[in-house]
């Protein structure tokens, strides 16, 4: 796939940890594996989903690694790169663009809360400093910044800036971009639950908590409404609800890495200050793997609600 021509469904790749806290390469290994076979469009190592901010750098720059190793060139790998300080980001850029990643999704400036002209230039900085493509990506819940449209249209012209994923929720500020954003800008949903209103808009895939779960679901989904068989993606989209609902009700990727460890794909393991799921969530959780089929092949709720967790 051309990086600028992005599309599909992209996995938010969660980071396993082994029981002693440590970075667990093997099942890291096995979960790409997985979503390769699965059939997904590209991977997104280290982003939110991959407990960024409890990486290390070399951690970091490890698990971006193992998932190029993985990929082999069989699926784009656009690596996780913000931050709130626009000179380490460079840097980290810089050093993924030397590992061959072949693209970056990256963050807006979290905490200190930049302007629309802040966020202009810390992404112009970016942009300069590499060849790679640049996702951008407005998850103003998490970052308490919103990403404006008009902001959007004078980053465009940035070449290597190729499009946003768009995690307000705001369907009116997501309809605005894809009605006055240049046509090349690709505009990928960051939320689970509204890929399918925002493909209807004219997004072109999603960057997807939910596939880490279910890969070859979740690219259905896409596919098929790139077919043109909308109401065969409505009927995918509907069979996951409550999948894409569930793994929300706690911060993420507390629910998603419970469901993997149910699944018995890695073991449940967080770094502080992310805490194991609450029994209630662990309950609700493991229903809806079951209503779906999936074998949970894990240790029981009750073992797991003991998961250790850790400053590391």
């Amino acid at each position: 796939m051309d990086i600028y021509q992005l599309r599909g469904c992209g996995t938010a790749l969660v980071t396993p940890f082994a029981k002693d806290g440590s970075l667990d390469e093997a099942a890291l290994r096995r979960h790409i594996r997985w979503q390769i076979e699965s059939g997904i469009d590209f991977l997104v190592p280290c982003g939110t989903t991959g407990e960024n901010p409890v990486l290390s750098s070399a951690e970091h720059f490890r698990v971006v690694e193992i998932t190029i190793e993985e990929a082999k060139g069989k699926v784009p790998v656009l690596a996780g790169a913000g931050g709130n300080y626009t000179a380490k980001v460079r840097e980290g850029i810089e050093a993924m663009e030397k590992m061959g990643a072949d693209g970056i999704l990256s963050v807006t400036p979290y905490y200190n809360k930049p302007t629309q002209e802040g966020l202009y230039q810390h992404y112009r900085v970016l942009a300069e400093a590499t060849r790679l493509p640049i996702l951008l990506y407005n998850v103003p819940g998490r970052t308490g910044v919103n990403l404006e449209p008009r902001t959007l249209v004078r980053l465009s012209e940035f070449p290597n800036i190729i499009g946003v994923k768009e995690a307000s929720g705001n369907m009116a500020q997501i309809d605005e971009i894809l009605r006055t954003l240049p046509e090349r800008f690709r505009v990928i949903s960051g939320d689970d639950a509204l890929t399918l209103p925002m493909l209807s808009l004219g997004a072109v895939g999603v960057i997807s908590v939910v596939s880490n779960v279910v890969p070859n679901e979740m690219t259905t989904l896409i596919s098929q409404f790139f077919a043109g068989n909308h109401l065969g993606a409505q009927r995918v989209h509907r069979q996951l609800a409550a999948l894409m609902q569930v793994l929300f009700i706690e911060a993420n990727p507390i629910p998603v890495k419970y469901a993997l460890a149910a699944m018995g794909r890695m073991e449940l393991e967080y770094r502080l200050p992310l805490v194991p799921p609450s029994a209630e969530t662990q309950a609700r959780v493991r229903k809806v793997l079951e209503d779906l089929g999936l074998s949970l092949t894990g240790t029981t709720a009750k073992e797991e609600a003991h998961a250790t967790v850790r400053a590391h």
